[in-house]
């Protein structure tokens, strides 16, 4: 945001913090903005993931006709298993309903692949490779680009420069001398178009920061690095006994899945030994599988509810609730005859995971329902608005054959506090400090290897 319509009348800006901060801005926005486009894009469309799957699915939904009795679930799962050759089962998904298609998850390695089975018939309704279901493609476009680790460091490093570009947004448009609303709280309309986008900038930047940052900082724990941190706090807690409830990355949840599988295979019984093939059933009787989901059905968890098989010998059942509201996400444990083993329930967990859950919620739209998603919406709709505003102002007041930001009108006091602030984020947010040291550094090493550099990024008047 510009601070164009702070203090006038006062002579050009001279304080080295403020030109540092200025300057810190402008490149965060050169940084951000297709970066802050994309994500809000991505992030609207995978905030009603819940609705673009009931489309989705609609139509296996109440599939079931007549009086006709339901199968057992190790039948169904055996249908699954043998629509994937090679699959063994990894997860078998409690219905909503009696009448819907049971979804049962099939794989081998890392590969996932969800089935839909008819509850009454066994007939296979649809089957696909669980990272190619729609919005696990829009969720790697949102977090990783679709790059694995590499699209997640950028990301981590464009969501740390969005937090600069909006705190020294508002440090350099914060008003001082005078309490009038307009051109603060609302936009002035009638003023001309360089007030106009003036204006709507720095308005929707005063409405949406505080969301928006919200939003960046509850989804860095899916980043690298402060992903990274939390994995690390929970495990010199000693409250990493239970698997963290957010994802890891792409190829950190590869990597777990395919860990899973071959403690599954190695569960089966003698003759799984030829590369998994034509193995349908687990160590445990068949009838295991009937008895936990009979068992798992009188948890009264929030759908969806996963019920995967034991990875060791002895080991019980997994039951997890997969709700998109993560504080209403319980679990339990399951023996082999449908005996309770134990049962944890949200509260139970850690205040890292808790905290986690709560803010994962709130970021992806789940927590507060339709009211929840739509604030959501508001805050990424305001964050393309301040991206696109912000490129107009700038190619409106780019100084003629420059790239530099337009020239400052009014000194500005204590911009020390906000320039410590950023070097305390730049040792917090490694990936952030990597980038801020790289531009420092071209800052004052390009003009003494292109002197003509200076004039055109803005960093002297032109002779």
């Amino acid at each position: 945001m510009s601070g164009t319509d702070a203090v006038s009348g006062a002579g050009p800006r001279t304080e080295r913090w403020y030109r540092a901060v200025w300057r810190w801005h402008f490149y965060a926005g050169l940084f951000c903005v297709p970066f802050v486009l994309w994500l809000s894009v991505t992030g609207a469309i995978y905030l009603f993931k819940p609705q673009i799957e009931d489309m989705l699915y609609a139509s296996y939904r109440g599939v079931a006709a007549g009086d006709a009795p339901r199968l057992a679930a190790e039948a169904i799962a055996d249908r699954a298993v043998d629509a994937v050759p090679g699959s063994v089962l990894h997860k078998y998904v409690l219905p909503d309903s009696p009448d819907n298609a049971v979804e049962v998850l099939v794989g081998r390695s890392a590969q996932d692949v969800r089935v839909w089975v008819h509850p009454q018939t066994g007939a296979v309704l649809h089957k696909v490779a669980e990272e190619d279901r729609l919005m696990r493609v829009v969720f790697r476009l949102h977090g990783e680009l679709l790059a694995g680790s590499t699209g997640s460091a950028l990301v981590e490093a464009a969501a740390c420069w969005t937090v600069v570009m909006l705190l020294t947004g508002l440090f350099l448009w914060w008003p001082r001398g005078g309490t009038r609303l307009a051109g603060v709280l609302y936009p002035r309309l009638t003023r001309g178009r360089a007030l106009f986008w003036r204006d709507i900038h720095a308005v929707t930047g005063l409405w949406i920061s505080l969301g928006a940052l919200f939003l960046i900082l509850s989804g860095l724990p899916w980043a690298n690095a402060w992903g990274s941190y939390l994995r690390e706090v929970r495990t010199l807690t000693g409250t990493a006994a239970g698997p963290q409830d957010w994802s890891a990355g792409s190829q950190a949840d590869a990597a777990r899945r395919a860990d899973a599988d071959a403690a599954m295979r190695a569960m089966m019984s003698d003759h799984a030994g030829h590369q998994g093939m034509a193995m349908n059933h687990m160590a445990p009787a068949p009838a295991a599988l009937d008895a936990v989901v009979a068992r798992a059905q009188g948890l009264g968890f929030a759908g969806p509810v996963e019920v995967s098989p034991p990875t060791a010998h002895g080991a019980p059942w997994q039951v997890r609730s997969q709700a998109a509201d993560r504080p209403r996400r319980d679990s339990a444990e399951i023996a082999d005859d449908g005996t309770l083993v134990g049962v944890e329930r949200f509260g139970d967990r850690h205040w890292i995971d808790r905290a986690v859950g709560y803010g994962v919620a709130i970021h992806e739209g789940a927590f507060g329902g339709l009211a929840n998603q739509l604030v959501n919406l508001a805050v990424l709709l305001g964050l393309m608005l301040l991206s696109v505003s912000s490129v107009i102002l700038w190619w409106r007041r780019r100084p003629t054959g420059r790239l530099g930001a337009p020239p400052s009108l009014a000194p500005l006091r204590h911009s020390w506090a906000l320039v410590a602030f950023v070097a305390v984020l730049a040792l917090a947010m490694p990936l952030f400090g990597l980038s801020l040291a790289l531009a420092v550094a071209a800052e004052a090493l390009l003009p003494r290897l292109a002197p003509s550099l200076q004039t055109w990024m803005g960093w002297r008047a032109p002779a």
